[in-house]
């Protein structure tokens, strides 16, 4: 008896995938687990890694350097509100999904092998190739996130199942490409990981192709301007309002203070004589429980604290955000060796904790944001204020960058890191005096004036609501659980 329910709850999930597959189309499914699954859950994780020990041992950069070029990297993530409209808006030979997945994909390839295949590629080249597979991935996942909602509108039985399929895809693919990073690394170093990766890249090609969509006629080229200037005037008089602009500010902020140092304690893992000296197998292992302590926040939220107001929850998530933060000073310390705890056990626990609160942290802004959205423009605002939060990721990234070479952290000198560190926790901790932007209201009420929650007749407003949504949110996950 319990070996035939165990049986069963093992074929629950292939009878769940099978029911997707019959009242969606196969294509769809194979789409999703492919783009969020593999080009971007695993693919970025591995990417993340193998891009790290390139800066660290190919090219020899000091740590603020790696630290401001990482997100340089990123740029293309922050102007995916334009990819969405792109493929809204302006099909190529009569399609609107397909050709961008055909794009992505060979602008993935393309940066992968040129990162792989030529010697000695000069600093610049090297960023050009990272930011375009940074584009690739990203043109992909705008455009699978138009899939999405689209089907979401066509089938909202099932937007929950979508739902489900986007997120466990990308969170298997995350964990499976932390798990294998360091040995890959390990076996063939960061450029033969670089060319491998242009093996997912090739399949978002494929999606390409056995993706189904009607072909259109008569495409108005000449009204994509025109709504650009529309989309853009909607999302302008949206900002103005008070209760809009006023989380939007805080959101930036939160991120935008702090500040990340991961390529310093990065150097210092690996690099310090005193130091742990962390293998690659043990680096990616690190990130792969980061991840895990990251789905165990979402978990916690959606179990615990989804209905809890979010002025009282972003005060302590923040003020435990900003102590997490201090447990890098015990390794620096190195006080828990005196104790016999080991360096690994201390970042694991470290990694998952960190991740875990980041997560909670996030949650609720996720939660807001979906309540500042305007009817008619839910989509593309949605993606506004996703590109808002990516250049706080950015600013992060080089204010952090700053602050390493503001206190002379290099490859070889660590004197300063634990004042870096200080610094940070204590800059994690300030969004909380900024609280007062973010409403008092419980997740339930509604944020926005009722004029602006009116919803829209016509061809216009179901064509806007076709832009990208939730999913979204999975590739500026992605982007902090690496921080």
């Amino acid at each position: 008896m319990n070996t035939s329910k165990m049986g069963l709850i093992l074929r629950k999930p292939f009878y769940w995938v099978k029911k997707l597959s019959e009242e969606l189309h196969w294509s769809f499914v194979s789409a999703v687990v492919l783009v969020y699954g593999i080009n971007q859950g695993m693919s970025l994780s591995l990417i993340r890694i193998s891009t790290q020990y390139y800066m660290k041992d190919e090219q020899k950069l000091q740590p603020s350097e790696a630290q401001v070029y990482s997100g340089i990297i990123q740029l293309p993530w922050v102007v995916k509100p334009l990819w969405g409209f792109l493929t809204d808006t302006l099909p190529i030979f009569g399609y609107r999904r397909r050709p961008y997945f055909a794009l992505g994909g060979f602008i993935g390839v393309v940066a992968m092998l040129s990162l792989s295949i030529n010697q000695n590629l000069h600093l610049a080249s090297a960023l050009l190739c990272l930011m375009g597979g940074s584009a690739g991935a990203a043109i992909a996942d705008v455009t699978i996130d138009a899939c999405v909602t689209e089907n979401s509108i066509n089938h909202p039985s099932l937007a929950s199942d979508m739902q489900s399929l986007c997120g466990l895809s990308s969170s298997v693919g995350q964990l499976i490409g932390y798990a294998i990073s360091g040995f890959l690394v390990h076996l063939i170093g960061s450029k033969g990981v670089f060319g491998l990766l242009s093996i997912p890249a090739s399949l978002v090609i494929l999606v390409g192709m056995i993706t189904r969509e009607v072909h259109g006629h008569n495409v108005a080229y000449k009204r994509v301007s025109q709504k650009f200037v529309d989309a853009g005037k909607a999302m302008w008089m949206a900002l103005k309002c008070e209760n809009v602009w006023r989380p939007c500010i805080y959101m930036f902020l939160s991120l935008a203070v702090s500040l990340h140092i991961h390529e310093g304690m990065f150097y210092w893992y690996t690099e310090a004589k005193d130091g742990p000296s962390f293998s690659k197998e043990m680096v990616g292992s690190i990130s792969s429980v980061g991840a895990v302590g990251s789905l165990l926040g979402v978990l916690l939220y959606q179990n615990a604290f989804k209905n809890h107001p979010f002025r009282g929850l972003l005060f302590w998530t923040q003020l435990l955000y900003g102590a997490s933060g201090l447990l890098d000073l015990i390794l620096l310390s190195r006080v828990n060796l005196k104790f016999g705890i080991p360096d690994y056990v201390v970042v694991v626990g470290d990694a998952a904790f960190t991740q875990m609160i980041g997560r909670l942290k996030w949650m609720p802004l996720l939660v807001l944001s979906s309540k500042l959205c305007p009817s008619g423009i839910e989509g593309t605002f949605f993606a506004l204020l996703m590109s808002i939060d990516h250049i706080g990721i950015l600013t992060a990234s080089w204010g952090g960058g700053l602050l390493l070479h503001a206190f002379n952290v290099t490859r070889t000198q660590f004197d300063n890191l634990w004042i870096v560190v200080a610094i940070r926790s204590i800059l994690r901790m300030l969004p909380v005096c900024i609280l007062f932007l973010i409403p008092s209201s419980d997740p339930s009420a509604a944020i926005l004036p009722s004029e602006m929650l009116k919803s829209k007749k016509g061809d216009e407003t179901l064509e806007n609501q076709n832009m990208e949504m939730a999913p979204l949110v999975s590739s500026l996950d992605q982007q902090l659980v690496d921080t």
